[in-house]
């Protein structure tokens, strides 16, 4: 396990990503790979995998890539607009996301994320998001 690996995986413990059991694989700077297993909390009432259980992973993703992509004097991020296209779903087994930098700028970074089946290898999802850069006030 790599040290940024480590850092996101104790960094998220009790939190929404944590609870939902997201594992990281890679993070670095400009790309981030992760999995998770498909279980009942990540289903919505009608059976199928939640629209928010992939939104959130593929959201984790981005910003745990932005966090080690900041430019120097940066001190954290926020996310100002996401999308989400659904293309597939998954009812069991694993579910697996590459997030990519698309746009590193002084003051906002752009991330795609693909989220798919590790069975099947069909993409459930394609996701883009834009993050604001924070740096300390003066």
């Amino acid at each position: 396990m790599t040290d940024a690996v480590a850092t996101v995986t104790a960094r998220q413990e009790g939190k929404l990503p944590g609870v939902l059991g997201f594992e990281w694989s890679e993070v670095r700077s400009g790309s981030v790979k992760g999995r998770f297993d498909v279980r009942s909390q990540h289903l919505s009432p009608n059976g199928y995998l939640h629209a928010g259980s992939v939104v959130a992973f593929a959201d984790t993703a981005c910003g745990y890539g932005c966090l080690h992509s900041l430019p120097k004097g940066a001190t954290n991020f926020t996310t100002v607009e996401l999308k989400s296209n659904f293309l597939g779903t998954a009812l069991e087994g694993g579910v697996a996301c590459e997030a990519r930098l698309v746009h590193g700028g002084r003051t906002t970074q752009v991330w795609d994320a693909e989220v798919r089946s590790e069975a099947t290898g069909k993409t459930i999802a394609l996701f883009r998001c834009t993050q604001m850069v924070l740096y300390p006030r003066a």
